[in-house]
């Protein structure tokens, strides 16, 4: 075991240098404009889960506009929905900070937010509209829970950022995040929740072996309405999180 995390930890550090090697040729290349920030993410993103042995299964279609929402279990879900499909990311301003992927988010165009502040809750809605109104096939992705969880149970959706979408009748998919483990662990041991370190947590993800997050789809759908879209929304995760690899072909 011991083995295996030193091995997958060479492998992630060499997967983050060709990201950043990457970026610095696109930049050669000519503007970094938004549309390639978040390719370049998914590229970052495939390449990092590859290095840690994670394998992603995807079951339905990805959005390719409009607002996606999801449940939320660890910091992993970020590099798996980021390798399934070309998405801007909202998320908690304390991750600008972390170690490369802060970086990482920075450089893939990701919409930061204050939890508990109403001036930065309005200026991401006004980014967010911005960001819907583009020509250009990349969704927004929201985790509307607030916050990752052990799995047990999908937690409330706040509505509040949903309202961008509504006033633009743009279309919401639900996304639904599983993560399988091998010898029947519980998904729980690899969700990151409560107050463990980010440390402690990648240091338990080198060591695992066959450990899969399947990505489910649900309808794309327009609302009239924030908390009518949040409660949708809600309920269709939960179906989808119910789901189980063997119903279906990915």
């Amino acid at each position: 075991m011991i083995l295996r995390r030193l091995q997958r930890a060479v492998a992630l550090g060499l997967a983050l240098a060709v990201c950043a090697v990457r970026l610095g040729l696109m930049r050669l290349q000519g503007p970094l404009t938004l549309e390639r920030r978040a390719r370049w993410l998914q590229q970052a993103a495939r390449g990092v889960l590859g290095s840690l042995g994670i394998h992603v299964e995807v079951y339905g279609r990805p959005a390719t506009r409009g607002l996606v929402v999801s449940n939320h279990l660890s910091y992993l879900d970020i590099a798996a929905i980021a390798a399934a499909m070309p998405c801007f990311f909202i998320s908690k301003v304390e991750v600008g900070s972390w170690p490369f992927f802060g970086w990482a988010a920075r450089m893939g165009a990701t919409i930061f937010v204050n939890r508990g502040s109403m001036t930065s809750a309005v200026s991401v809605a006004e980014q967010m509209t911005e960001r819907l109104r583009l020509p250009i096939a990349v969704p927004i992705l929201l985790f509307p829970e607030g916050t990752s969880t052990d799995g047990s149970r999908v937690q409330r959706f706040h509505s509040r950022l949903f309202e961008p979408a509504v006033t633009l009748a743009a279309p919401v998919t639900a996304a639904a995040v599983r993560y399988t483990l091998g010898n029947g662990r519980a998904e729980r041991e690899l969700c990151w929740y409560d107050d463990e370190t980010f440390v402690h947590h990648i240091w338990k993800v080198l060591a695992v072996r066959d450990f899969r997050a399947e990505l489910r789809f649900g309808p794309t759908q327009i609302f009239t309405d924030r908390r009518q879209a949040a409660e949708a929304t809600h309920a269709e995760v939960e179906r989808l999180r119910e789901k189980r690899h063997t119903q279906d072909q990915p």
